[in-house]
C-alpha cells in the first residue's frame, strides 16, 4: 500500500517534469529541491525498469516509453477532473488553448464572449505560451501559433493569413531610407522569435537581397517583449498587422513594401486519432468570425 502511495506522488511530479521540460523548472514550480526531484524519478525509473527521460540542450525530453506513460497519468487525470465536474454539476466538456500573450490580448480576447455565449457547455482555458510546441506534453488540446504553417509535429490548419513585414522605430526607417536596404540591412541587429527560425531568411530571398552570414541577432521568443525591444531600438523584426496601434502612434514603421505572403497564424492540434468536441467547436467558431 505504501507503494503506491509513493508511486501516485511520483507520477504526479512525473507528470510536471514533463509538462515544463525541465528539472528545475518543475522543481521551483513544486517548491522542491532539484535533488529532490531528480531523486523521486531516479525511484520511480528503478522502479519502472525503464528511462522517462533523456537529457538535451535545453532540459529533457521525454524517452518512447516515458510518452507511454504520460499519455496514460493525462487520461487518468483527466478522467479525474471530469468526475469532480460532474458531481459539482458541471460540464465536463473542457478545452485548453495555447496562445501568447500577444495574439490574446490584440486579436483573441476582445471576440471570446461570442464562443462563450455559443458553448456555455465548454470550460474554456487559455494557456499562455511562449513556445508553442510540445503541446501533448503541456496538455494543450489546440494552439494559435505564428509561422508559415510547415510544421510536422500536429495537425495544422491555415486560420489567419497576416503577411509579416519588416519594423523598426524611426531611427531604422530613416537608417533604411538613407541608405538602402542591401546597405542598411547589415548594420541591423535582427529579432526572432526562436533560434531556429527561418523567417528573416525567407524575407531577404522575397525582398531579393543577397544572403549574409550574420552573428548579430537576437532571440526574443515573447512577441510583446519583441515589440518593446523594436521600438526601443535593439533591431528591427518581422511583425504584423496586429501592431496596428504602434504603427498609428508612429512608435513602429514599416520599412519595406515586401512581406511574407504566406505567414500568419495557424490552428495546430496535437496528434490524436480523432479530435475532440469541443476542440471542433473551437475551431469552427475561429473560422466562422475571422
Amino acid at each position: 500500500m505504501l507503494k503506491k502511495f509513493r508511486h501516485h506522488d511520483s507520477l504526479r511530479l512525473f507528470a510536471e517534469i514533463a509538462r515544463y521540460r525541465s528539472f528545475s523548472d518543475a522543481a521551483a514550480a513544486l517548491n522542491m529541491t532539484k535533488g529532490a526531484v531528480s531523486y523521486q524519478v531516479k525511484t520511480l525509473e528503478a522502479d519502472l525498469g525503464f528511462a522517462l527521460f533523456q537529457r538535451n540542450a535545453r532540459g529533457v525530453d521525454l524517452t518512447a516509453g516515458g510518452q507511454k506513460l504520460l499519455d496514460a497519468c493525462r487520461n487518468h487525470y483527466e478522467a479525474i477532473e471530469a468526475e469532480i465536474l460532474a458531481m459539482k454539476g458541471l460540464s465536463a466538456r473542457t478545452l485548453t488553448v495555447g496562445v501568447s500573450t500577444y495574439f490574446a490580448a490584440r486579436w483573441l480576447s476582445p471576440r471570446l464572449m461570442s464562443f462563450m455565449q455559443e458553448h456555455p457547455d465548454i470550460q474554456l482555458r487559455l494557456q499562455p505560451m511562449i513556445r508553442l510546441f510540445d503541446l501533448e506534453a503541456q496538455g494543450v488540446d489546440i494552439a494559435i501559433r505564428w509561422g508559415n504553417g510547415r510544421w510536422e509535429d500536429g495537425e495544422i490548419t491555415p486560420f489567419l493569413p497576416c503577411p509579416a513585414f519588416p519594423a523598426g522605430n524611426a531611427a531604422a526607417l530613416e537608417k533604411v531610407t538613407r541608405l538602402g536596404w542591401e546597405e542598411a540591412i547589415s548594420t541591423f541587429t535582427l529579432l526572432r522569435d526562436h533560434d531556429d527560425s527561418n523567417a528573416w531568411t525567407d524575407w531577404v530571398n522575397t525582398a531579393g537581397l543577397p544572403l549574409q552570414a550574420r552573428r548579430d541577432t537576437l532571440i526574443i521568443p515573447d512577441p510583446n517583449v519583441r515589440v518593446q525591444a523594436v521600438i526601443d531600438g535593439q533591431g528591427i523584426a518581422l511583425m504584423d498587422t496586429l501592431i496596428e496601434r504602434e504603427l498609428e502612434e508612429a512608435k513602429l514603421f514599416r520599412l519595406s513594401p515586401h512581406v511574407l505572403q504566406d505567414y500568419g497564424y495557424f490552428l495546430v492540434r496535437p496528434h490524436r486519432a480523432v479530435p475532440q468536441d469541443s476542440v471542433i467547436a473551437f475551431t469552427g467558431w475561429l473560422q466562422s468570425i475571422k
